[in-house]
């Protein structure tokens, strides 16, 4: 038995239905071909009935069709890492790097916090090796005299969650 002679149920001539709404959707067929279309797979009662309805029209198709004559063979895509009983292949690239810990420096967060409270002109901050912060603070505080406040609030800020030094290495608590 050929396959446009077999017979379809109500599951394939549903699908049908839906795709020429999908189409019609699309504006691929009018108002009056999608109601024709829509009739014509309703009353359908083999596979061969069903193929004149979506002649003319791009994919989508109903998949009980089977798969289009143009359609290319699947590929097995590559596979990464050596080859199955290969010793000497390299080995396969890492997804992810792994955590490294980052070591902290070797300047204290109490003495730079201390330093910036008690010194309020950028001290601890020198200290740290944030020179061009340190030059910014003390160039404030020499410019106005309200700006001291900032190196008193740097200075607690350090005390309370740290900081970095200048190579971005935490503070040794």
């Amino acid at each position: 038995m050929e396959s446009d002679e077999l017979r379809i149920g109500t599951a394939e001539r549903e699908e049908a239905a839906r795709l020429l709404a999908d189409h019609f959707g699309m504006g691929r067929i009018t108002p009056d071909e999608y109601e024709t279309r829509v009739t014509d797979a309703y009353g359908a009662t083999t596979l061969g009935d069903l193929r004149p309805l979506f002649r003319d029209l791009p994919q989508p198709h109903p998949g009980f069709f089977g798969p289009p004559a143009y359609a290319q063979p699947t590929t097995q895509l590559p596979m990464y890492g050596p080859p199955m009983g290969d010793p000497y292949a390299p080995p396969a690239p890492m997804p992810y790097a792994p955590q490294v810990p980052i070591p902290y420096s070797y300047r204290s967060k109490t003495v730079a916090g201390v330093l910036q409270i008690v010194l309020p002109f950028g001290v601890g901050r020198f200290y740290t090796g944030q020179v061009g912060l340190g030059l910014l603070q003390l160039l404030v505080v020499l410019m106005t005299g309200v700006g001291v406040i900032w190196p008193i609030v740097d200075g607690i800020v350090l005390l309370r969650d740290g900081g970095l030094d200048a190579q971005g290495r935490p503070l040794r608590p």
